[in-house]
């Protein structure tokens, strides 16, 4: 295990197994009135179905930082090395698309 900080100087604990990270490119995300549920999957030729290999679950309140976090890293991200391109994009439709409250 490690000891990690990030820019705030926080400590984190970081796993060896868990520092390996999971691949994902497909996400779907779905709400009740307390949670937003957040599932990663990994879409891969042959492969009937796509099988969630991470579910993150967040308050309301969280799930909003993550977005703001998302929403600051990304224009960082863009500034530095230009912008996202997101080929054919249609809204709202797969690799991440945003489901329905049903949790």
């Amino acid at each position: 295990m490690e000891d990690n900080k990030n820019q705030q100087g926080l400590q984190l604990d970081l796993p060896q197994d868990v520092a390996q990270g999971k691949y994902a490119n497909f996400a779907i995300i779905t709400h009740s009135s307390s949670d937003f549920i957040l599932d990663f999957a990994r879409m891969l030729p042959g492969i009937p179905k796509p099988r969630v290999n991470s579910r993150v679950i967040l308050a309301p309140e969280h799930a909003k930082r993550l977005l703001l976090a998302l929403q600051d890293n990304i224009s960082k991200y863009e500034r530095d090395y230009g912008r996202i391109e997101i080929p054919n994009q249609q809204p709202r439709t797969a690799p991440f698309n945003i489901g329905k409250g049903e949790a």
